[in-house]
């Protein structure tokens, strides 16, 4: 779809008015060689659309593909609210160098640094939970494929006998359930989480674990249920297998652990690239990062309290041993909150990056359309010391995924990346 038609079709009111804004003049943004670039860009036949709406200049087009699976494999891991690997890959080709630092304050399942790696630089995250050093450190340095699989014959697969009463077998077949507490155990006495330099083939293992918790396919842990990035409620699960008639099957761990292994690994290990920086923490505190160190930052905030990070994640954290009730998840219930908690994360973005370092703040849209965030991104900068570049539109058609939520393409969700671009100004 090309820029222009996507406009046409957008329910947003910035877009409103389309005669205008194709008759406005494109010279009003400036920023040096990354403007340039997204300006001339024309790889999908369509020019880039340039125009201004209440002092913001904005720049539209497809930037990258709305195509499942394109990216590398080492991406395919589920996480609610997560941005494709195209989207930091635009970024750091534009703005960075091999060995330079690229850092995301909100890591999530780790797309940013995964993508950083790949691409031969330092990769550099942080995440209010643990979870997410779990999910993103594995696959940064992955272990051989036979390497997994001996480590596997280790669990002791039928030495655990725990009563958990009904809730998980909601999800659980019995016998499942019984080797999925055996690998718990192992996990936790092999790589235990406060050990900063695990055993990699057991951090692995457990990475992969945890995308294969819950599933709506024979390639997940559990019987038939929601997409994996989100884990439902005991209760919201026993309605599915009631409506389905159906409880949920043994499933093989080994086989499955080994499947996804194969399929993470399938386009091969990142390249040589520099050791990563992985924190947990408030993502305006990241004081152990140098400054002046980093050349890039592409992250996304959580969006007000769309998105119930600590719900989505239980099954997760329980199955890490993590307490969800004990790591301090912000929501943002009014826009003044979400614009004070992201001047504070764009203060310390401020400190860390090198001059001329650049921002890609990614905040999609929120409320149907009727709460555009990079407004408020765009005013939580004012006084930092960043030049406020552009807001470029990436628009797309939703994808699989959304499908599966039976959501319409521009009527509901999140129809556009839409990425206020940030450089940081010289002392």
């Amino acid at each position: 779809m090309s820029a222009r038609s996507a406009l046409k079709t957008s329910p947003l009111p910035l877009f409103a008015d389309l005669a205008q804004v194709f008759k406005r003049p494109s010279g009003v943004v400036a920023g040096g060689d990354l403007i340039t670039s997204i300006r001339s860009f024309d790889l999908f036949g369509a020019p880039t659309v340039a125009f201004e709406r209440e002092g913001i200049p904005y720049l539209v087009n497809e930037f990258w593909t709305a195509g499942q699976r394109q990216a590398h494999s080492l991406h395919e891991v589920s996480y609610r609210g997560c941005f494709k690997a195209q989207l930091p890959e635009f970024f750091i080709e534009r703005t960075t160098r091999e060995g330079e630092a690229v850092h995301d304050p909100f890591m999530g399942r780790g797309t940013t640094l995964v993508q950083a790696a790949l691409m031969g630089r330092a990769p550099m995250g942080n995440d209010i939970n643990p979870l997410s050093t779990l999910l993103v450190r594995p696959r940064l340095a992955p272990p051989p494929l036979a390497a997994v699989e001996r480590r596997l014959r280790d669990v002791p697969w039928d030495s655990v006998n725990v009563d958990h009463g009904d809730d998980l077998l909601a999800f659980y077949h019995p016998r499942t359930l019984a080797h999925l507490n055996a690998l718990r155990f192992w996990l936790e006495r092999e790589a235990p989480l406060d050990r900063p330099d695990p055993d990699p083939v057991v951090d692995w293992i457990r990475m992969v674990s945890l995308n294969r918790l819950t599933g709506h396919s024979p390639g997940f842990f559990s019987g038939r249920t929601m997409p994996p990035n989100q884990a439902i409620s005991v209760e919201a699960q026993r309605r599915i297998n009631e409506r389905l008639g159906a409880m949920p099957p043994e499933r093989d761990l080994v086989k499955v652990i080994l499947k996804k292994s194969r399929t993470l690994l399938k386009d091969g290990l990142p390249p040589a690239h520099p050791q990563a920086t992985l924190l947990t923490g408030d993502a305006a505190g990241s004081g152990t990062i140098a400054a002046g160190s980093v050349a890039l930052v592409v992250t996304s905030p959580p969006f007000l309290d769309v998105v119930q990070y600590a719900d989505d994640n239980w099954l997760r954290c329980w199955f890490a041993g993590i307490d969800v009730a004990a790591v301090p998840i912000s929501m943002h219930k009014t826009e003044a909150a979400w614009e004070r908690m992201v001047r504070g994360v764009l203060s310390e973005q401020a400190r860390i990056l090198r001059p001329g370092g650049h921002v890609a703040f990614e905040v999609g849209e929120v409320r149907g359309g009727r709460v555009l965030l990079e407004r408020l991104v765009w005013s939580a900068v004012e006084g930092l010391p960043f030049d406020r570049l552009a807001v470029t539109v990436n628009q797309q058609e939703f994808t699989k995924t959304a499908a599966c939520w039976g959501v319409s393409n521009n009527a509901k969700g999140t129809n556009t990346n839409r990425v206020v671009l940030l450089r940081r100004r010289s002392p």
